[in-house]
């Protein structure tokens, strides 16, 4: 993260303005301990039970308030894609004709632990296709898991599209696939078919590395390179600018590895995924026709603080002079 960057303070002033912003019972809802690892390490984007506080039990000011912390963790673009799949909950009601109940303040908010008198607390948004965790240690932010998804994912009148908010997403990585020379395609494509949903799935830890590997970024030319930056890029300027360009530099250098599964054209089922050291972004889109899309920006060994967390933990240990194993 760039030195001096007004992300931290902005999280933890929001997050404190929404607590203020509760009543006691929602307060006690919303607010959570941090050392809870069941609560906090979670991410679930399906429409399930959470826990949490929920954005339709609030007032306006409440409402308010979650949603300006959210936008501490997004980029303004990002914040309107986010805002839009919240919207598409009554599209995807009124398509259901109503049988779910889905509405577009079904969304959560939970904070974990005292935003303004830990050096270690974190935050959740969360609902359908939308879960995003901030865990911050002092000043340090680990900015994932950061999970996008869309149903209907294109709303289309005479053809064009109305409504695609996770359109960068496929465009570029569809362009990525016909950059690729015949040789790197090949080891790029490692399924005839799509995975019925992302790999990592709504699961507390990410895998390391998802086999196969497929391409790596250095096999590619420099017009396929050039793509497969600008997509990892679009991930990564999910975040803030501060710490979009934090997660650039710590990624500088790496080899990276593309896989692609199923059909190589938006109208039919299509996954990817692109893997490097602790990171994985992975992109599906398979059900309703390929209208249906999950997207997801994870770091593996640092999801949720991850182990770096528990390496801050044994620092503050060690520097007050407490015995081993305490």
């Amino acid at each position: 993260m760039a030195q001096n960057d007004p992300t931290p303070t902005a999280m933890r002033t929001a997050a404190s303005a929404l607590l203020q912003s509760l009543d006691d019972q929602q307060r006690d809802k919303a607010s959570l301990t941090f050392s809870d690892e069941k609560m906090r390490r979670w991410i679930e984007y399906r429409p399930e039970p959470r826990p949490g506080a929920c954005l339709a039990d609030l007032d306006l000011a409440g409402r308010k308030a979650a949603h300006r912390l959210l936008a501490t963790a997004l980029s303004p673009h990002t914040f309107a894609q986010a805002t839009t799949i919240m919207g598409l909950e009554e599209v995807l009601d009124r398509a259901e004709a109503g049988r779910r109940g889905r509405h577009s303040g079904d969304y959560w908010v939970a904070v974990f632990g005292d935003p303004v008198r830990d050096g270690q607390w974190g935050w959740r948004f969360e609902g359908h296709h939308i879960s995003v965790t901030m865990t911050l240690a002092a000043d340090q932010i680990f900015p994932t898991p950061v999970f996008l998804g869309a149903n209907p994912a294109r709303v289309l009148y005479g053809g064009r599209p109305v409504v695609r908010p996770l359109a960068p997403e496929e465009d570029l990585a569809l362009a990525l696939l016909d950059a690729l020379s015949p040789a790197a395609r090949a080891a790029a494509v490692v399924a005839d078919a799509a995975p019925s949903d992302i790999r990592s799935g709504p699961r507390p830890r990410a895998e390391a590395g998802i086999a196969p590997p497929g391409v790596a970024s250095t096999r590619l030319g420099p017009g396929a390179r050039a793509l497969l930056e600008q997509l990892v890029a679009v991930y990564l300027e999910r975040l803030p600018a501060g710490l979009a360009a934090a997660e650039a530099a710590r990624l500088s250098g790496q080899e990276l590895h593309l896989a692609w599964e199923g059909a190589p054209h938006p109208h039919a089922g299509h996954y990817y995924r692109i893997q490097g050291l602790d990171l994985l972004i992975e992109y599906d889109n398979t059900a309703n026709d390929a209208n249906h899309a999950h997207t997801v920006l994870r770091r593996p060994l640092s999801d949720f603080g991850g182990d770096v967390l528990s390496a801050h933990r044994s620092a503050a240990r060690h520097s007050a002079g407490a015995p081993e194993g305490a």
